[in-house]
């Protein structure tokens, strides 16, 4: 592991801090009048997803943690766990279900996701930024109602609600961004 200065702290950055793995979501660098310059960083736990806001002086040394990224399959979910193959030694790994949080309803058969290693134990899981599902139901369109910005709600077939165009009917398929669980595009 590599040790970095309090300034040199980026959104994103793992450290290893006060016995916890934590990852910087925001950072901002202050230069007060009076002192010295320091960073704000607001950190989050990756083991438990408690936050900390903590101030790193210039001076300060912090270690930086490289995350093993592994691409996994997919297989299928038991008893809250989700099993998944590594890609290139198929190798099965269980994980718990709500390591993908609210994103979960996205996850699909055979789907590879990407897994974040530190040592063995599995801390983050992302899913691909876009994919396809189908609308389950939504309301008719109504005629004349051609305005820039209007949406209409939509389930889809994971359950998952969210606003499509009214162009787009029952039965289609659409593109979902999983970051923002907003519709994209028609596929």
């Amino acid at each position: 592991m590599a040790k970095i200065n309090g300034n040199e702290i980026r959104p994103g950055n793992v450290l290893e801090h006060n016995g916890g793995l934590w990852i910087a979501v925001k950072v901002d660098h202050v230069k007060p009048g009076k002192g010295g310059a320091f960073a704000q960083v607001e950190m989050k736990n990756l083991r438990n997803g408690s936050k900390l806001n903590e101030r790193f002086r210039s001076a300060d040394k912090v270690e930086k943690v490289r995350l093993e990224q592994k691409d996994q399959q997919f297989l299928y979910e038991t008893d809250g766990m989700l099993v998944f193959m590594d890609s290139e030694t198929y190798e099965q790994t269980e994980l718990p279900a709500d390591i993908l949080g609210e994103r979960r309803p996205f996850l699909q058969d055979g789907m590879t996701i990407q897994v974040e290693y530190h040592d063995s134990e599995a801390l983050s899981a992302s899913l691909p930024q876009k994919v396809i599902c189908v609308v389950e139901e939504t309301e008719p369109a109504v005629k004349g109602q051609t305005a820039a910005n209007s949406f209409k709600p939509a389930l889809l077939d994971n359950g998952v609600r969210i606003t499509i165009p009214p162009f787009v009917d029952q039965g289609q398929a659409v593109v979902v961004n999983t970051e923002t669980m907003e519709y994209v595009e028609r596929a």
